[in-house]
């Protein structure tokens, strides 16, 4: 089912509907750490940006005996919103970028020591959102100073316009599912590149994944290699 959320900033959205979902107090603190939700012995964070930071809070609240859902929102489609100082809107396109599901593998690189932890689970949130900018009469630097050039319009959030789907990871099964069965039971990473890119389904990007994905199945000790040819590093599904 679509939802429409037209006006809504994307992290407060989804906290508010996960909050609502498990009857949980937001904004709570427990043991030196302010979370997005707290429900029982469960707590719940959304996280719109570096997957990564979460590894260090993650640990500790799993430490307490608590559970811990991380939500992540994957991005499948994106319109870019421009207006003036005034706010008059002054374009609206969409942009070329896309994910899908294989994106989540370059976020979770430094979440692999707790992503099969019993009491860990990770919710994809598949997402169409409007990014909102202000034009600016001149170029800028942001606040933060990422900005390698100046340019002309600063950001003023994300609106969430869609929810498509909601995938939920929390056993092995459900990261080895992204292997497609075609390349079972042998093989290496040109393989799985292949049948991604084969996948029609699939956005254009997503057969540059197959590195990361299998780098982070092998640190899952979800995979282990069985041999080596024509240099080639191949592996099946761990026992």
């Amino acid at each position: 089912m679509i939802n429409t959320y037209n006006e809504s900033s994307l992290h407060n959205t989804l906290k508010t509907l996960y909050a609502e979902e498990f009857e949980g107090q937001t904004e709570a603190e427990l043991f030196g750490h302010i979370y997005d939700i707290l429900a029982g012995k469960q707590v719940i964070e959304i996280q719109t940006g570096s997957l990564t930071k979460l590894l260090a809070k993650s640990l500790d609240t799993l430490d307490h005996g608590y559970k811990i859902k991380i939500v992540y929102p994957l991005i499948l489609n994106k319109w870019i919103e421009v207006r003036d100082q005034e706010g008059n809107l002054l374009s609206c396109r969409k942009s070329p970028k896309t994910q899908s599901i294989y994106s989540l593998f370059d976020e979770i690189t430094g979440l692999y020591p707790v992503l099969l932890n019993p009491n860990f689970s990770l919710d994809v949130v598949s997402v169409n959102l409007t990014e909102k900018r202000t034009k600016c009469p001149e170029p800028v630097q942001t606040s933060n100073k990422k900005r390698r050039f100046k340019k002309d319009w600063i950001k003023n959030g994300k609106a969430l316009k869609e929810i498509l789907d909601t995938r939920t990871f929390s056993k092995k099964e459900d990261y080895l599912s992204l292997i497609p069965s075609s390349i079972l039971p042998e093989f290496c990473a040109k393989d799985l590149a292949a049948a991604l890119k084969a996948d029609s389904s699939l956005p254009s990007s997503a057969n540059k994944k197959a590195h990361i994905m299998m780098w982070v199945l092998r640190h899952m000790e979800l995979l282990e290699e069985t041999e080596v040819r024509n240099r080639s590093h191949y592996f099946k599904i761990k026992e």
